[in-house]
């Protein structure tokens, strides 16, 4: 009978990251030269690495994504696991996993991450096997390896489901925010347009959304009204 001797547990994290030019994806680059695509330029893919025995998935996605992006402390959520036989069978990729897996031709089932931050407070840096990271506008994101393209799709699809009904929209937004920027925040993410005035009129009915006795500094415009996210308001909403 088939056995799982030549199975591998991975996972593989979706960082998003979001400033007032839109909504970015952290991506690294391999060290290895030969992982190129097939028009010669170097591949990018997702934070992601194998799980190790002794841990569990979530302190597994902390631990990749720190390794790979020193980047840490910051929200993650399972979405989604990912086990098509062929995931890691392209030509492309196998080249790559020669050079650097003992037993490159083990099945890899992944489990993805989506992660939420402001890209004000983060300033990722490559470490391990990464030779590079970047932060990368989601509509510019090309060809990655393995299936991360459609991890990447999976993880947008979750962010979508989930801003409003878990609360995560305020992760992306810097601790004071406007409420332009939560709008334009909300428009960024779902894709769409809001009423300007309908959604003010709905974010000041949640408690949980805090006026601050402060204005925005610095800009050329007239300073608007600061507001931060109080968490321990939502059950009351």
């Amino acid at each position: 009978m088939p056995t799982n001797e030549s199975l591998h547990l991975s996972v593989d994290c979706v960082l998003f990251g979001y400033d007032d030019d839109g909504l970015k994806v952290l991506l690294i680059n391999q060290k290895e030269d030969s992982y190129r695509d097939g028009s010669g330029q170097p591949m990018s893919q997702l934070p992601g690495d194998l799980i190790l025995l002794d841990e569990g998935l979530h302190e597994a996605a902390e631990r990749v994504l720190y390794e790979l992006t020193q980047v840490q402390g910051v929200y993650l959520k399972q979405f989604h696991a990912y086990g098509d036989p062929n995931r890691v069978k392209d030509h492309k990729d196998r080249s790559w996993l020669r050079a650097v897996r003992t037993k490159p031709d083990q099945r890899v089932i992944t489990v993805g991450y989506f992660g939420l931050v402001s890209l004000h407070d983060y300033d990722p840096q490559p470490a391990s096997f990464a030779g590079g990271v970047n932060w990368i506008d989601i509509g510019d994101v090309g060809p990655l390896a393995f299936d991360h393209n459609t991890i990447l799709a999976g993880a947008i699809e979750a962010l979508q489901t989930q801003l409003e009904s878990h609360h995560i929209s305020f992760e992306l937004l810097p601790k004071k925010f406007t409420l332009s920027q939560l709008q334009q925040l909300y428009e960024t993410v779902l894709e769409k347009k809001f009423d300007k005035r309908n959604f003010r009129k709905n974010i000041k009915k949640m408690s949980h959304v805090v006026p601050l006795d402060e204005k925005q500094q610095g800009v050329t415009h007239k300073p608007a009204q600061l507001f931060s996210f109080n968490p321990d308001q939502i059950e009351h909403d």
